[in-house]
């Protein structure tokens, strides 16, 4: 598994409570270059969407067993600001407890369709108590290793 330190959204986070990652990916605006190859020179407005073309590896794993909580709800955040205002669910998994346990991976292995805003975030949602340990990674990666 190759992973850059730019791609990651949660590098072996601790998670004790509900809480977002502790990076975000900014994908740039999709802005309106001139097309020069146009006599016109007239503009183009692109269209953000990294979902289209191959499908991009996404990694989420379980760095440190968890205790005491009931399950894990794992979410794919998107957002129009880096301050999340109004962020949308893309793609979500629950955890329960028995699989949050090292080197579990989850079924988010490739980035979600329509990751078409600017900003992206993981949100993670602890149900029951809060655990004293526990950690995850989370971000984009090269390739997953899944030992098939």
């Amino acid at each position: 598994m190759i992973l850059s330190l730019e791609d990651l959204l949660s590098d072996k986070q601790a998670i004790t409570a509900s809480a977002v990652s502790t990076n975000i990916k900014d994908f740039g605006l999709a802005g309106t270059p001139v097309n020069r190859a146009l006599p016109t020179g007239g503009v183009a407005q692109l269209v953000a969407d990294q979902g289209k073309g191959e499908p991009l590896p996404f990694l989420f794993q379980v760095n440190e067993t968890f205790d005491a909580l009931t399950s894990l709800e794992v979410q794919i955040q998107k957002s129009v600001d880096a301050a999340f205002t109004s962020p949308i669910v893309v793609q979500s998994q629950v955890l329960l407890l028995a699989d949050l346990v090292i080197g579990q991976m989850g079924e988010i292995q490739w980035a979600p369709l329509k990751l078409d805003l600017q900003f992206m975030r993981m949100n993670y949602i602890v149900t029951g108590s809060n655990p004293t340990v526990g950690q995850v990674t989370a971000g984009f990666s090269m390739g997953n290793q899944t030992n098939e």
